[in-house]
């Protein structure tokens, strides 16, 4: 059954009102790859009677038309950052939105999660509490860098003006928050939030100051690095900024959730369809691709430089049981719209199920050292076992034709395990790739994926042969497609002409799967592009800015031409970091 999304909806089970009412950026579709409605499911399970507006109309009386409820309301700006979801990397606007019915991207505002608060107050005086959640805001809980106006940003609850913020995955905290709300108890032990106080509490962390990190690059390091490294629920303290004369507290994260949590969660009754409200106004692509996808797993130990999973989703691997991810797939057969293919990509990394470090379990990330970079980690059990055994399940189970990995792949994991990888690379290629394999090396100059916190050059050597010798074997016509980044910090034109002759002469291919880097909030890439600097050694570094040099890295790698004056230019500014650096 769908949470309402009407009034008459509401009639139909008999509410004159609601406890909670959710707000979100992304059309309702009912699946549990959807942070909303599986937010929203877990609270009515809870006891809660949940309702969902999604993607309000910013004119008119549109949030008003579930009343208000007498809990709180929940803020999210969808799936996506709406900025990342709205512009490109050059800052251009989207056309499309996948997330909105039609695909014509003219629902979801810039700053969503500010605009709906906003909106919710504008006609709702002294409302009950406004809790923000989701991806754009836990990534801009704390003073962050911020791209697209170039600046230093205060964190998004002194923004928005809400009254609560709950980061990472939210499950067990929003609804203990709710049950808080709902007792009139105090909030001061719960996990997973943010709020603002005029005095932070004694064991606190205080960070340097909104007001001096935005000036002082320095401090912003620092100021980064103190927070990374309290992201883990084992280890980590609570977080206290100064902004003005009141503070933003981040309370420590929430734990994370066992196997049993995780499979009750995932094994919630979902319809994998839009709501019929969201239909009636067109087509939504997300629905295809998610409708029959699985998550295994969250979190990633791979701590990419430009990825905000670690921030967000933990750096702590925590996964489902096989049998849960297999009662889930086997209920596949009832639905409708069902063809027999299986998707395998609601989770950041395909194969990182079912392993991980037992000294994170107890003890929580080490602080001093990465899992897989500069080299892997010994205490890393690294095993594809786990997850070779379940996709001979999923092959195996009535009406499934095909189970697809659509994760992206660490292909360091595979040659890491010795035991298992070359195994499971037979069975990616002979059961669970269509066509083509994808991969995300980013680059291949080795001082570029350092900055990137990417494997070097030569286990893609590894690999890429690897990958030859068991497609030979299999008869199969298999080739590699392969994610690029193109204007990363620490990246020249020259380094991306590097990149071209490889991929030519090595790999064989022109790559077209390349995106210009975007310097998403709280991730060390977005540091190094404020500060220009490398945030480990504190050297200075090239950080490409100019956004015609930028599509100009691009176009040196995919083959196309552009105005050669560009290339002298971005010559000329090479030359000029290399006299800095020196």
């Amino acid at each position: 059954m769908f949470l309402p999304m009407t009034r008459d909806e509401m009639n139909s089970r008999g509410w004159d009102e609601l406890d909670i009412i959710l707000v979100t950026g992304d059309a309702y579709i009912d699946s549990p790859l959807i942070g909303v409605a599986l937010i929203g499911k877990l609270l009515e399970r809870s006891g809660f009677r949940v309702g969902i507006i999604a993607q309000p109309d910013l004119e008119g009386d549109d949030i008003s038309r579930l009343g208000e409820p007498v809990l709180f309301w929940g803020v999210t700006g969808g799936s996506v950052d709406s900025l990342v979801a709205n512009t490109t990397a050059l800052k251009k606007r989207r056309r499309d939105d996948d997330y909105t019915p039609g695909g014509k991207n003219d629902r979801r505002p810039d700053r969503a999660a500010i605009k709906y608060t906003n909106l919710i107050r504008r006609h709702f005086k002294g409302t009950v509490p406004i809790v923000l959640g989701g991806l754009e805001a836990s990534l801009r809980r704390i003073a962050h860098y911020d791209y697209w106006s170039n600046s230093i940003r205060r964190s998004i609850l002194f923004d928005a003006k809400a009254d609560y913020l709950i980061y990472g995955m939210a499950e067990s905290t929003v609804i203990e928050l709710a049950e808080i709300l709902r007792d009139g108890s105090s909030v001061d032990s719960l996990r997973g939030i943010c709020r603002i106080v005029k005095k932070p509490p004694e064991d606190a962390i205080q960070l340097p100051a909104y007001e001096m990190v935005s000036n002082d690059k320095a401090q912003f390091t620092e100021m980064f690095r103190t927070f990374y490294l309290n992201t883990d629920p084992l280890s980590a303290k609570p977080l206290a900024q100064a902004h003005g004369d009141r503070w933003l507290l981040q309370h420590s994260p929430a734990k994370n959730l066992t196997e049993a949590e995780l499979d009750t969660i995932y094994e919630l009754e979902f319809e994998r369809e839009a709501h019929p409200h969201e239909l009636a106004r067109g087509e939504i692509r997300a629905l295809e691709t998610i409708r029959f996808s699985l998550a295994t797993h969250r979190g990633c130990y791979g701590e990419c430089n430009f990825c905000a999973i670690a921030v967000h989703q933990g750096r702590t691997v925590q996964s489902r049981s096989r049998e849960s991810i297999t009662r889930e797939a086997a209920s596949f057969k009832d639905h409708p719209e069902f063809k027999g293919n299986i998707y395998l990509g609601g989770s950041p990394t395909g194969n990182m199920y079912g392993f991980e470090c037992k000294r994170k379990w107890t003890k929580g990330s080490c602080l001093d050292k990465r899992c897989m970079t500069p080299e892997l980690c010994e205490t890393m059990p690294v095993t594809h076992d786990p997850q070779l055994k379940l996709l001979k399940e999923l092959r195996s189970i009535e009406k499934v034709k095909r189970v697809f990995v659509t994760s992206g792949i660490r292909y360091d994991l595979i040659l890491d395990d010795k035991t298992h990888g070359g195994k499971y690379l037979d069975a990616l290629i002979d059961h669970h790739v269509s066509g083509q394999m994808k991969v995300a090396p980013e680059h291949i100059e080795d001082h570029v994926l350092e900055m990137m916190g990417k494997p070097r050059r030569e286990v893609l050597d590894e690999f890429y042969d690897r990958f030859q010798e068991s497609v030979k074997r299999s008869g199969k016509p298999l080739f590699m497609t392969y994610y690029l980044i193109a204007a990363h910090p620490g990246c020249s034109n020259e380094d991306m002409e590097s990149l071209r002759e490889y991929s030519r002469k090595k790999l064989r291919i022109s790559p077209e799967q390349v995106q210009i880097f975007t310097p998403l909030p709280s991730t060390w890439s977005a540091v190094m592009y404020w500060t220009e600097s490398d945030p480990f050694t504190g050297k200075l570094i090239h950080v490409e800015k100019d956004m015609q040099r930028k599509q100009r890295q691009k176009e040196l790698l995919v083959g196309k031409r552009s105005d050669p004056r560009l290339k002298s230019r971005g010559q000329s500014e090479l030359k000029k970091n290399r006299s800095r650096k020196r």
